[in-house]
């Protein structure tokens, strides 16, 4: 067996003298503690089930620079599931068998792999109908009411937390926990605004909050599922993922797209502060409106009065005519305020909607600490600790002192009283 293996060898080595390029999908990759770098390359047909596949071996030396290299231009580590290009010699062991050594790699296949799936994705919204849906939605004014899609223990949602809690403002913030990184980040971020959904009235807004990494870390936020329920989603959604340079197509989807976590943060702060100087603006205004009404109502008072003197005929004359140009502006003015305070109102409303309920309960807590504070300190449950209430001529002793010998006392206790005197 051993010649016909070697005869096998001898063979592919003449029918493939040279190294070739191939391009293959890396199915599985280990690092083994010799430093050599196994792979389990594939090529898959229809459906994506496998029409070839070979092990591959890179030794030691070239695994060493190679990953490097390809880690510097793409910004990712080589993994499972990478499409790339590679320059391999045909090897045949009597004892392994088949394998491919690898001795180069072309990292601008792997990135022209990932814009062409990128490319896709956005074709296939824009063929859906699905492209602008979520931007098209209407951001409240305040958002106080936000679903976090992130990581409880990810660096971006610190990032997030720890800015918006700078803001005097209240925000309430409800984490939808999601992986962010890796095979399942898709899978587990769709979860969740599944589960945002089902309590979308809850919600004025979505945040989905991803710290910085690389371009292979970030590459779930460029799958079409993902990308399709953001685009589709019933609330809108800001997005903070990665930095400054990164641009995901859920970034392209969502109603508002920001750079990072920190930044989603300072847009809600920034928010409610700006909310809050409009507020201040239109109680000026009401403020100077009823100042105004009150001057021409005090002018039309003093001019009435003169009208007084002039007798009565040509006093309800001018009158009436004063009362018809002012019943045009009451009207006008009338309308005009009640617009405004309607606009208002509705603002107030988002904001105060919880107060009652807080202030409520806040008092019944309280309420109900005094009327303990007033049961523990009544006279029947002091005399039932075992406590006696002594008084002389129906006034309480609190000097033993300043009673004479012999003087009659009356005793107080739980159940019943008691006569003495004092004896000294």
């Amino acid at each position: 067996m051993g010649e016909l293996l070697s005869g096998v060898g001898r063979a592919l080595n003449d029918a493939f003298p040279m190294p070739l390029w191939v391009a293959a999908e890396i199915a599985d990759l280990r690092v083994a503690g010799t430093g050599h770098c196994y792979l389990e390359l594939v090529e898959k047909g229809t459906g994506s089930v496998p029409r070839a596949q070979a092990r591959a071996v890179v030794w030691r030396g070239t695994w060493a620079s190679l990953g490097a290299y390809f880690l510097g231009v793409t910004g990712s580590a080589l993994s499972a599931g990478m499409k790339v290009l590679v320059k391999v010699s045909v090897s045949h062991h009597e004892l392994y068998g088949f394998s491919l050594v690898v001795s180069d790699i072309d990292p601008s296949y792997t990135l022209g792999d990932r814009e062409r799936q990128r490319l896709e994705t956005i074709a296939r919204l824009r063929a859906d109908g699905v492209w602008d849906m979520n931007r098209q939605l209407d951001l409240p004014l305040p958002v106080q009411r936000v679903a976090v899609v992130s990581s409880a223990s990810a660096a971006g949602f610190r990032d997030f937390t720890q800015e918006l809690s700078r803001y005097p403002w209240r925000v309430s913030t409800e984490l939808f926990e999601a992986v962010m990184q890796g095979e399942a980040t898709e899978q587990t971020v769709i979860a969740a605004l599944e589960r945002i959904a089902e309590r979308a009235d809850e919600f004025d807004a979505v945040a989905i909050v991803r710290g910085g990494g690389s371009t292979s870390d970030l590459s779930a936020f460029d799958g079409y599922l993902l990308c399709a329920h953001i685009a589709q989603f019933p609330l809108p959604i800001a997005t903070g993922i990665g930095h400054d340079k990164d641009r995901s197509v859920a970034d392209m989807v969502a109603a508002l797209e920001l750079k990072t976590p920190t930044a989603v943060a300072v847009w809600l702060g920034e928010g409610l502060e700006s909310f809050s100087r409009l507020l201040d603006e239109l109680a000026g205004r009401l403020a100077d409106s009823s100042a105004a009404v009150l001057e021409r109502s005090a002018t039309l008072l003093e001019r009435f009065g003169r009208v007084v003197s002039l007798g009565a005929v040509e006093m309800t004359r001018r009158l009436e005519m004063r009362l018809e140009r002012l019943s045009g502006d009451v009207s006008r003015l009338s309308g005009e305020r009640l617009l405004r305070e309607r606009h208002r109102l509705t603002s107030f409303e988002a904001l105060f909607a919880e107060r009652p309920a807080m202030l409520l309960a806040r008092s019944a807590e309280r309420l109900a600490g005094y009327e303990q504070i007033v049961a523990a300190r009544r006279p029947e449950n002091i005399l039932a600790l075992g406590f006696a209430i002594v008084r002389s001529e129906g006034k309480a002793v609190l000097d033993p002192e300043a009673l004479a010998n012999g003087q009659p006392l009356e005793i107080t206790l739980a159940k019943g009283n008691l006569k003495a005197k004092t004896v000294k």
